[in-house]
């Protein structure tokens, strides 16, 4: 069990990679394919300023027209992948929600100019579970989780973000689910590899930048990253590196890093944090 003082002390905001489905709770081909980001999932909790009041995390796997917000006291669990072993159906994940918070950010999101929904069913999708039963095992931090959109309009998910700032000085842990690269085509094709490499190099430069060029050119990656951008996350397929942009936005005049990277199926994955 976790000890830690909770406190208000600001906290980073992180965009971390989920995995592949439940590829942390099953076997894998090769075996230590995951062992990496698992490592770097189990070492969150100790590099932060206190144990967090809350999590706010924005999931690649869920997309709704207007920011949507799981609003369940006790949320049950959301098994949105398929043709895995049988045991990973029976994963549970008991964290409690954050009806509260839900409430206050969808004030901040409407202050903002969006119309948020909270979403009294939702349960915790693989996006959300899977990173955080690596994470936070314990399962006793509140979680609420929050949509994308699904215009997938880069320039409104920095501002989703931005008006989700202020609650990192109030204790809330934010982070944003996806994989910096999701071409699933490429996984695994060593063509891949200089791409996403290219790519994670563009994303390293790019979150570094004072917050004004870094949210320009997040807000037109597909063009400012050039060819590798596209290959890594085609064409309506991008939700997994949206909730990047989210918790940029998030970081407000933070500078932001690369604080992990691994090679996993021929490319690149990384985790970014800004503080």
């Amino acid at each position: 069990m976790n000890t830690t003082t909770t406190s208000t002390a600001r906290m980073p905001a992180l965009y971390i990679p989920h995995g592949a489905g439940p590829c942390f709770f099953m076997d894998w081909n090769p075996a230590n394919a995951w062992d990496k980001t698992a490592a770097y999932l189990r070492g969150i909790p100790a590099s932060l300023p206190a144990r967090p009041k809350a999590i706010l995390l924005v999931t690649a796997h869920w997309l709704a027209p207007q920011p949507s917000l799981s609003s369940a006291a006790q949320p049950g669990m959301l098994f949105d992948y398929y043709g895995f072993p049988p045991h990973t159906y029976e994963l549970s994940y008991p964290a409690p929600g954050a009806p509260q918070l839900a409430e206050q950010v969808g004030t901040l999101l409407a202050e903002a100019g969006f119309t948020p929904v909270q979403d009294g069913a939702r349960g915790y999708d693989h996006g959300s579970f899977i990173p955080l039963k690596v994470a936070f095992p314990d399962a006793d931090i509140p979680v609420l989780q929050m949509s994308l959109l699904k215009s997938l309009d880069a320039a409104d998910h920095i501002r989703l973000g931005q008006a989700l700032e202020p609650l990192r000085d109030e204790g809330v842990l934010i982070v944003g689910s996806g994989m910096s690269y999701h071409n699933m085509r490429g996984y695994g094709d060593p063509r891949s590899t200089g791409i996403g490499e290219e790519f994670d190099r563009w994303l390293g430069e790019t979150v570094a930048l004072p917050e004004p060029e870094r949210n320009a050119r997040l807000a037109d990656w597909a063009q400012a990253s050039g060819p590798a951008g596209r290959l890594s996350h085609p064409a309506g397929r991008e939700e997994h590196l949206l909730p990047l942009h989210v918790v940029a936005g998030a970081a407000g005049a933070d500078r932001g890093a690369k604080v992990f990277t691994d090679r996993v199926m021929a490319v690149d994955i990384s985790a970014i944090r800004f503080e």
